[in-house]
């Protein structure tokens, strides 16, 4: 009975065996295949990777070969001819030009540039803000007083990033249009906000000062930030 349970236990184990092989021959190209893509798509990604950078080095390789032309002009040109299809880096380029535009003088073309990325909705959310705060932070020879407050008081809204840059805005046109009780009331709101920066509590604090507005009744010690 030894023998031959242990003959049956061999018969069993081939076949089992044979059953195996069978199904790795009729499947075994679906495992092969798998490893395959797995393979393929991790090498897929870390080319991807480094094209990105590689791009991203190029893009910002000449970008600053464009800002050391010497005149305003050379650089507004070089900046001109760098080619992107990423709606970001277009954003940035953009931005920087009109920058080379104000500083040549050319405050209206600088703006148009600017309101064109801040109108832009390919582009992302942040840069569009950021975009549309320097065009409405620029000469009043390009926007009337009504326009810039109005743009500035959009970008003011509570939760949105600029919010503080934009409330220090808002008060130096209350001083451009004689009010300068608006003005101390929104540069105290600001030196007292747990937000603000270091350097924007600092302008702030000096405004109030030269407004004759008095510091000794902020909750924040706005001399020491």
């Amino acid at each position: 009975m030894s023998d031959t349970d242990s003959f049956i236990d061999e018969v069993t184990e081939e076949v089992r065996r044979d059953k195996l092989f069978a199904t790795m021959k009729k499947y075994g190209w679906i495992a092969v295949l798998a490893v395959v893509v797995l393979v393929g798509g991790t090498a897929w990604r870390e080319y991807s990777r480094a094209q990105a950078e590689a791009q991203a080095q190029g893009f910002g390789d000449a970008i600053t070969a464009a800002l050391e032309a010497s005149e305003p002009d050379a650089r507004i040109a070089a900046l001109d001819e760098i080619a992107t299809d990423e709606p970001g880096a277009r954003a940035v380029l953009d931005m920087l030009i009109a920058a080379e535009k104000g500083a040549a003088g050319s405050d209206v073309e600088a703006v148009r540039q600017l309101q064109a990325v801040a109108n832009n909705a390919d582009v992302p959310q942040i840069y569009r803000q950021i975009a549309s705060y320097k065009a409405l932070s620029r000469s009043a020879d390009a926007l009337t007083v009504d326009d810039r407050r109005a743009g500035l008081e959009a970008l003011a809204v509570p939760g949105q990033p600029l919010r503080l840059l934009a409330e220090e805005q808002l008060a130096l046109i209350d001083i451009e249009v004689g009010n300068p009780d608006a003005a101390l009331e929104r540069l105290k709101s600001i030196a007292q906000d747990s937000e603000a920066t270091a350097g924007l509590r600092r302008r702030a604090s000096q405004l109030i000062v030269a407004l004759g507005g008095s510091l000794d009744d902020l909750t924040v010690d706005v001399q020491d930030s």
